[in-house]
């Protein structure tokens, strides 16, 4: 299949008098096929969003990030008018963290999720619209060619101008508000949690890994919209790396019992940014919450930078993505930047460092996704070891939790965070209520032998305060 980029820069001014931005496109836009949203207008740095609709029709996605370049390489994106941004056409999707290391599987079996959700979700988009977060332009860019049956260029054009211009209100209108149902439930007790993170001191006294991250994982009935809920999400959490993918069976990949849901992500964590030369990754370790006012927050935020258990942490981590990257790296490429580095979000402070490999000719971004997947910063070191101990002390696969969101140019260049802050929503199983839905999500943290078990389940509460935030609240 052949495409042709055909680009224009919208200046549609709303009856508000606002210019389009991508949450009023995405609710726009939310009834098309496959609509997705990556959202950084929120925290720093904020860049580029996408909110992408209407993927070619090629199949299901392949069920392994091996497969995944062969199977993009079904549609060639042909001259046509120049890419705005970064994202010129290709795929955008999510992979789930129960996929594991690429090429490692025979050594690492991983379990499933309770909820079987499926391992790959995306597809080959070239209908999209593109906002630049640093000069306020706006693009909308079709596809052209013959495509998959689509409507033609003119149609859809018109059909999507159409969209944009229903008035907010009208939008607002046609959500569900999402509501809470009954009590959150924590799945693993604090006692047992704290059990894993001794269990996992043990193991690092006998020298079987030097870290792994424990989490556990949180449930919610609720009832409503997810795309209202990821809205009050994104309200209470703005975060650079955000998204919202609704999935269906026709992008699912691999066995699933889950074929219809959502992902609602409000990450502050990028996994990987490449521009075709340099990739970059950023691990975060290190978390304190947020004081109450300003002069305990001065004082949080010292206490985070002074910490030696966490510099300790977030320098086991560098080192293995350092590793990773190294890999593929052209020799002597590989640089580390800002160690340690702190920043803040609504909740919290982290710490973070940016780790940064130059490329030679012909590494692709789906190289450079298998290469650093799943993060280190989730996994712990040596990465295997880690992700086999976590299968073990967790007894369930994580689903999208510390699984990846993002997208690959068809060019190579790619973007992906972590899914980390991160809510899952799927169809309740009730028949009375039509808008019935279940909402989970995980908190947890690296593991060291300097950690105090009380102090990281403590830790974990502290990252999920935003989430709970939102399914506490009302629209």
């Amino acid at each position: 299949m052949r495409v042709r980029r055909v680009v224009e820069e919208l200046h549609l001014v709303l009856a508000s008098g606002s210019r389009v931005q991508p949450m009023h496109a995405l609710q726009a836009l939310r009834h098309r096929r496959g609509v997705v949203a990556l959202d950084s207008a929120g925290g720093a740095p904020a860049q580029l969003s996408l909110v992408a609709f209407d993927p070619l029709r090629l199949g299901p996605p392949p069920a392994r990030l091996e497969e995944l370049e062969a199977w993009c390489a079904q549609v060639q994106f042909i001259e046509g008018d120049p890419a705005p941004v970064a994202f010129g056409g290709g795929w955008i999707g999510a992979c789930s963290y129960d996929l594991g290391v690429a090429g490692e599987q025979q050594y690492l079996a991983l379990p499933r999720d309770p909820w079987r959700l499926p391992l790959l979700v995306g597809g080959v988009y070239c209908d999209y619209l593109a906002f630049d977060h640093t000069s306020g332009r706006v693009w909308l860019v079709l596809g052209a060619g013959e495509l998959d049956g689509r409507a033609s260029l003119a149609e859809r054009h018109a059909s999507i101008f159409d969209d944009l211009t229903v008035e907010e209100g009208q939008l607002s209108r046609e959500l569900v508000p999402c509501r809470s149902v009954g009590p959150l439930v924590r799945k693993t007790q604090p006692a047992e949690h704290r059990a894993r993170i001794t269990a996992a001191r043990e193991a690092i006294a006998r020298g079987e890994y030097y870290q792994a991250n424990v989490a556990h994982r949180f449930e919610r009935s609720v009832s409503g919209d997810p795309l209202d809920l990821y809205l009050r999400l994104r309200r209470v959490n703005a975060a650079p790396y955000a998204g919202y993918l609704a999935w269906e069976a026709a992008q699912v990949a691999g066995e699933a019992q889950t074929l219809r849901g959502a992902i609602l992500c409000s990450s502050p964590e990028l996994l990987l940014d490449y521009n075709g030369s340099e990739a970059r990754t950023r691990p975060i370790k290190g978390t304190i919450p947020r004081g109450a006012t300003a002069a305990e927050d001065a004082r949080q935020k010292t206490a985070l930078l002074a910490s030696e258990k966490d510099r300790a942490e977030l320098a086991m981590i560098v080192d293995l993505e350092r590793n990773d990257l190294g890999r593929l790296a052209l020799t002597g490429g590989v640089r580390v930047e800002g160690f340690p580095r702190l920043e803040s979000y609504a909740a919290v402070h982290h710490l973070v460092t940016d780790v940064i490999a130059r490329m030679g000719p012909g590494v692709r971004g789906e190289a450079l996704l298998m290469a650093l997947f799943p993060g280190g910063s989730i996994t712990g070191a040596p990465k295997v070891a880690a992700m086999r101990a976590i299968a073990e002390l967790e007894g369930e696969g994580r689903g999208w939790f510390t699984g990846a969101l993002g997208w690959i140019s068809h060019d190579g260049q790619a973007q992906w965070n972590i899914l980390i802050r991160t809510l899952v929503w799927r169809p309740g199983p009730t028949a009375q209520d039509p808008n019935a839905g279940e909402v989970c999500f995980h908190v947890g943290g690296g593991i060291t032998w300097h950690s105090d078990p009380h102090a990281e389940d403590e830790e974990t509460l502290h990252k999920a305060r935003a989430l709970m935030r939102a399914l506490d609240e009302r629209s």
